[in-house]
Protein backbone atom coordinates (compact mmCIF):
# COMPACT_ATOMS: atom_id res chain seq x y z
CA UNK A 1 0.00 0.00 0.00
CA UNK A 2 1.50 3.24 -1.12
CA UNK A 3 1.89 6.35 1.10
CA UNK A 4 -0.61 8.32 -1.08
CA UNK A 5 -3.35 5.53 -0.48
CA UNK A 6 -2.62 5.14 2.89
CA UNK A 7 -3.35 8.51 3.21
CA UNK A 8 -6.95 8.65 1.54
CA UNK A 9 -7.81 5.34 2.99
CA UNK A 10 -6.73 5.91 6.60
CA UNK A 11 -9.72 7.78 7.73
CA UNK A 12 -11.95 5.10 7.07
CA UNK A 13 -10.07 2.53 9.01
CA UNK A 14 -12.71 2.84 11.78
CA UNK A 15 -15.33 2.26 9.44
CA UNK A 16 -14.09 -0.97 8.37
CA UNK A 17 -13.76 -1.95 11.39
CA UNK A 18 -16.61 -1.37 13.06
CA UNK A 19 -18.49 -3.67 9.68
CA UNK A 20 -16.05 -6.28 10.47
CA UNK A 21 -17.36 -6.21 14.36
CA UNK A 22 -20.99 -5.89 12.71
CA UNK A 23 -19.94 -9.01 10.68
CA UNK A 24 -18.60 -11.02 12.99
CA UNK A 25 -21.38 -10.26 15.81
CA UNK A 26 -23.77 -11.91 12.87
CA UNK A 27 -22.09 -14.67 12.56
CA UNK A 28 -22.04 -15.62 16.09
CA UNK A 29 -25.57 -14.91 16.46
CA UNK A 30 -26.27 -17.16 13.78
CA UNK A 31 -24.11 -19.73 15.02
CA UNK A 32 -26.27 -19.61 18.56
CA UNK A 33 -29.27 -19.63 16.38
CA UNK A 34 -28.69 -22.39 14.84
CA UNK A 35 -26.27 -24.72 17.17
CA UNK A 36 -28.73 -28.03 18.22
CA UNK A 37 -27.64 -27.88 21.44
CA UNK A 38 -28.70 -24.30 22.13
CA UNK A 39 -31.86 -25.03 20.42
CA UNK A 40 -32.71 -27.98 22.85
CA UNK A 41 -31.87 -25.74 25.75
CA UNK A 42 -34.57 -23.00 24.29
CA UNK A 43 -37.02 -25.52 23.79
CA UNK A 44 -36.29 -27.30 27.41
CA UNK A 45 -36.74 -24.17 28.83
CA UNK A 46 -39.98 -23.16 27.15
CA UNK A 47 -41.34 -26.59 28.38
CA UNK A 48 -39.97 -25.99 31.73
CA UNK A 49 -41.68 -22.57 31.73
CA UNK A 50 -45.04 -24.32 30.56
CA UNK A 51 -45.03 -26.98 33.13
CA UNK A 52 -43.96 -24.52 35.93
CA UNK A 53 -47.50 -22.37 34.93
CA UNK A 54 -45.12 -19.27 34.15
CA UNK A 55 -46.18 -19.41 30.71
CA UNK A 56 -49.41 -20.64 28.88
CA UNK A 57 -50.25 -23.39 25.77
CA UNK A 58 -50.34 -20.45 23.49
CA UNK A 59 -47.19 -18.87 24.61
CA UNK A 60 -45.16 -21.98 24.59
CA UNK A 61 -46.80 -22.68 20.82
CA UNK A 62 -46.18 -18.71 20.16
CA UNK A 63 -42.60 -19.69 21.19
CA UNK A 64 -41.55 -22.74 19.71
CA UNK A 65 -42.82 -21.54 16.32
CA UNK A 66 -40.73 -18.53 17.13
CA UNK A 67 -37.57 -20.56 17.79
CA UNK A 68 -38.26 -22.87 14.72
CA UNK A 69 -38.57 -19.59 12.83
CA UNK A 70 -35.50 -18.25 13.36
CA UNK A 71 -33.72 -21.94 13.07
CA UNK A 72 -35.07 -22.09 9.59
CA UNK A 73 -33.91 -18.62 8.81
CA UNK A 74 -37.56 -17.48 7.25
CA UNK A 75 -38.60 -14.00 8.31
CA UNK A 76 -42.04 -12.93 8.99
CA UNK A 77 -43.66 -10.79 6.45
Amino acid sequence: MGLVSMLFTWPLAPVHGVIRLAELIQQQVEHELKDPAAVRRRLEAIEEARRSGQISEEEEAQAVEEILRLMSGTRRG
